[in-house]
């Protein structure tokens, strides 16, 4: 049959219509045309292939010894902390000098986990509160969600290891809430990580298992659609018996509604995707299990396009679990405060390559995924690793570790090992990615301008 371009571009206006246009297949002949409409919009490379971003954060700092590469440049070699990563060497970026300032006391005592953890993506040195009047900024994934997000079914993706808290009081007169929670979505609204594999399982594809998950979701959007159908008939027919001030509030309530009639909307532009795996059936039984299901579902969000934009701490700053599956029964952060003891600093690195070992397992998995462009997964997403705290024994947060892989949709130089002469916020790696996700910010916490060295 030949090829038409009309019925080409009329395909390919139906499918941005249903919200999908991005999430469309390597099909050869329609591959140019969907570039050439995609390349105007947020969220996507400049071939028309999904742009992703996901933030990977661990807790307590590093051996740093362990961690720093040899060499600057190309000519770089791995130290034995990322020795996994070897076979991705050319699909990443380690740098030296970064800093979190907003996790430094400035006055304010100890507390640096849960500053730690609140700065991380905020860039914002958060309030020192235990109570309800908590304090800090919007993180980087939540800049681009709020742009973005609707470009997939769901705006963005939180995932964890660990039940998240949202008060209480915490490190050192810190709330809980910033010890715990990475993204914010405003300066008092944590989005809490959720650790349940089963339930990001249903969030991602619908409960039930099989066809029944489409069938649930259907008769779900269609209680919800006919639930908000009576409620707003119901509101029409009463403002008429209303004074001023309750017609305000009903106007307030009613807004809610439509919130939730618009979050309806959106869902029923996407259709549910096939997962691919069974539903988890319960919390893994040992951290690494736990971290690896997560990530493999973070591969199949990014894979189904049902999110561009995920974030995920393998453990709690402050996290003080053990690591039985490699042979360590003392704590992470009693081991972090390594006072410069060998053995302390030799098992600190045995959990530093554990780790590296999970985001190894994830890189390779999502560079095996192959892109509309041609390109795999991994060369169009921005993979931040790291964490907000160099030494765990310094509390410093300067001198940070931290990678990046993936290379943009081809905008980063990779393959090298990055060296900054001076401290650098990592609000401003944050603005870089933001501007090739389409998303429009000028500054974030503590930004002092886009990273040009990418």
């Amino acid at each position: 049959m030949s090829f038409r371009p009309d019925r080409a571009l009329s395909r390919r206006r139906f499918l941005r219509g249903a919200g999908a246009l991005l999430a469309l297949p390597a099909l050869e002949s329609l591959a140019p045309r969907v570039a050439m409409a995609a390349a105007t919009q947020a969220g996507v490379t400049a071939s028309g292939a999904p742009l992703r971003m996901a933030f990977f954060a661990i807790p307590n700092g590093v051996n740093m010894d362990k961690w720093r590469p040899e060499g600057v440049g190309s000519e770089f070699a791995f130290s034995q902390t990322l020795s996994p990563l070897e076979p991705l060497k050319n699909k990443l970026q380690v740098f030296t000098g970064f800093e979190v300032d907003g996790a430094a006391a400035h006055g304010d005592g100890p507390g640096d986990h849960a500053r730690t953890n609140a700065a991380f993506l905020t860039g914002v040195h958060p309030l020192k509160t235990a109570g309800a009047n908590i304090r800090n900024g919007i993180s980087v994934d939540q800049v681009a969600a709020q742009q973005v997000g609707h470009l997939t079914r769901l705006a963005s993706l939180e995932l964890g290891t660990e039940s998240s808290r949202r008060s209480g009081f915490c490190d050192n007169g810190y709330s809980c809430a910033y010890q715990y929670n990475l993204s914010w979505s405003s300066s008092v609204l944590p989005m809490p990580p959720e650790p349940d594999p089963r339930q990001v399982f249903e969030r991602l594809f619908g409960s039930g298992s099989g066809s029944d998950r489409e069938r649930n979701f259907l008769q779900r959007q269609h209680e919800r659609r006919s639930l908000i159908d009576f409620v707003m008939e119901d509101a029409r027919s009463l403002t008429k018996e209303l004074g001023a001030n309750d017609r305000h509030k009903l106007d307030e309530y009613l807004a809610g509604v439509r919130s939730v009639e618009a979050q309806i909307e959106k869902a029923e532009r996407f259709k549910l995707p096939e997962p691919g795996m069974d539903r988890p059936s319960g919390m893994p039984a040992t951290h690494g299990e736990h971290v690896r299901l997560m990530l493999d579902l973070s591969l199949l969000a990014f894979q189904t396009d049902s999110t561009r934009i995920i974030t995920f701490p393998f453990a709690h700053e402050g996290s003080n679990r053990t690591f039985a599956e490699i042979g360590i029964s003392e704590g992470h952060h009693s081991l972090s405060h390594h006072q410069r003891k060998e053995k302390n600093l030799e098992q600190i690195a045995q959990i530093d390559k554990f780790y590296v070992e999970q985001l190894a397992y994830f890189l390779k998995k999502l560079d095996a995924i192959k892109d509309i462009d041609g390109k795999t997964a991994l060369d169009n997403s921005m993979i931040v690793y790291g964490s907000g705290i160099g030494d765990g024994d310094r509390h410093n947060h300067d001198d940070l570790p931290v990678l990046v892989a993936g290379s943009g949709g081809g905008t980063f130089k990779t393959g090298r090992h990055v060296k900054f002469n001076e401290d650098v916020p990592m609000t401003n790696l944050y603005l870089a990615m933001l501007e090739r996700m389409g998303v429009q910010a000028q500054k974030l916490g503590d930004s002092t301008g886009r990273l040009l060295d990418i």
